[in-house]
């Protein structure tokens, strides 16, 4: 298990078996997983994450929480290039229904301002692999973000998985929240 095909199977099935929770036990998870990372967080400064689509492990009370806290949040602006922008409400509909700010775009460089990285995944491994929708979006996008800076992904219990296939371009992270915890994983320290 370690091709392109094999993820490709893999992001189906993950894909599909979050599309077949009940909406109750999304809300449930998310609110379990704000939890944890408002529990976790270090002091206010920077933070790019994603906007959730239907099904992904939810961010739009999470944003909320941190911006109270007095986070700063890049969202992404999606088109094939990585671009950023600061949250604005409300969102819109952009690239295949993926909800994202409606201020200024900022470039991909604005990736460097981040203190924090909150990733979507589809599952990750205890090294830190990183399971993502396969665009490759996030492959271009982490190479402007500061040395060291953290890598958390937002997943479900059964998404973290004993291996994932991987390719060389491949960046790892540094952290799964699920709605039972936060793990480290191995690849680096984060401290």
């Amino acid at each position: 298990m370690n091709s392109p095909a094999d993820k490709g199977a893999l992001r189906r099935a993950k894909d599909a078996a979050r599309h077949q929770l009940p909406p109750h036990e999304h809300r449930r998870r998310d609110a379990a997983r704000t939890d944890i990372v408002l529990d976790h967080l270090p002091r206010p400064g920077v933070v790019a994450l994603y906007a959730a689509r239907p099904a992904e492990p939810g961010t739009g009370p999470l944003v909320t929480a941190m911006e109270q806290l007095g986070w700063r949040v890049l969202l992404p602006k999606l088109g094939r290039s990585p671009d950023w922008a600061w949250a604005t409400r409300p969102l819109r509909l952009g690239w295949a229904g993926i909800p994202e700010p409606t201020g200024p775009a900022l470039g991909a460089d604005a990736l460097a301002l981040a203190d924090l990285l909150i990733l979507p995944a589809l599952a990750v491994a205890p090294g830190g692999a990183r399971l993502g929708t396969g665009g490759g979006w996030y492959d271009r996008a982490l190479p402007h973000a500061r040395p060291g800076v953290p890598r958390w992904v937002l997943v479900n219990d059964d998404e973290v998985l004993a291996r994932l296939p991987t390719e060389p371009h491949d960046l790892p992270v540094d952290v799964a929240v699920t709605e039972t915890g936060f793990t480290q994983l191995a690849h680096r320290d984060v401290s």
